[in-house]
């Protein structure tokens, strides 16, 4: 009896240390960070200078995005809602509900739309409403396309960078084969090889998102300058659209088709 009891805790002990064993560390243990900092800090130092100076140039471009997105949204570039119910006041005759409307709004659109529609209440000339008009929008779009060109640089000096980082590192991994003479070993070769290759890798990868937000930034910027441009335009224009519907309709109520002939 005893001997089976015994086989009883030895097999439930070894399902225990089993159990532990297919489990492991949970993942995202705490104790892991030291470790991913050290290998991080290996492969900053392998990439030497170059990669310091992508680094630099990586927090840089950081920088300059969350500037330009703090910009963005402290200039309501998405609010597209008030340039066009100011629009509609002003077409229905309500013009100082339209004017005290576009005031209350920092977007551009409507602010460009505040003056136009000013400049059209105090009788001046066409011609001087769009010069400030033009005057303003130049302004704000010169604010908002600042900067732009760090980040132009940093996007095309970045692959760049990392090339000269591998052709230094190829020159150094050859040189020290060379100096190998007779005894030539491989990891020299393939250790100097990927610690080459590793600048191309952070080059590329602080160009790619910063290329990429790069463009996205100029889209918006671009999209609110056309809008500034057709919002203003349709103060000195007619809205004709529901015009032409009823032509439309005019004429498909007038069309008649024609009847065939009996022997056809």
């Amino acid at each position: 009896m005893s001997q089976q009891t015994e086989a009883l805790e030895g097999l439930n002990g070894s399902s225990d240390d089993l159990v532990g064993a297919e489990a492991g560390p949970p993942l995202g243990d705490p104790a892991d960070a030291p470790g991913m900092i050290a290998q991080g800090m290996e492969l900053f130092q392998a990439g030497g200078p170059v990669v310091a100076i992508l680094a630099v140039m990586s927090v840089a471009a950081l920088a300059i995005v969350i500037v330009k997105l703090w910009q963005f949204r402290a200039a309501r570039l998405g609010d597209g809602r008030v340039a066009r119910e100011t629009l509609w006041l002003w077409r229905n005759g309500r013009h100082g509900e339209a004017l005290a409307r576009a005031d209350s709004s920092r977007n551009p659109v409507a602010q460009a739309l505040a003056r136009a529609l000013r400049g059209q209440r105090l009788g001046l000339p066409e011609t001087k409403v769009r010069e400030e008009v033009l005057r303003y929008g130049a302004d704000v779009l010169e604010a908002l396309r600042s900067w732009f060109r760090p980040l132009e640089v940093i996007a095309s000096l970045a692959p760049l960078l990392g090339l000269f980082g591998t052709v230094l590192g190829m020159i150094e991994a050859f040189r020290q084969l060379e100096a190998a003479g007779n005894q030539v070993n491989p990891a020299i070769l393939s250790g100097g090889i990927w610690e080459a290759l590793l600048t191309t890798a952070v080059g590329l990868a602080v160009a790619i998102p910063v290329v990429a937000l790069l463009n996205w930034l100029e889209r918006r910027v671009d999209r609110l300058a056309h809008q500034m441009d057709s919002t203003v335009t349709c103060v000195f224009t007619q809205d004709l659209s529901a015009a032409i519907e009823e032509d439309r309709s005019h004429a498909a109520g007038s069309f008649r088709p024609v009847p065939a002939a009996a022997g056809d």
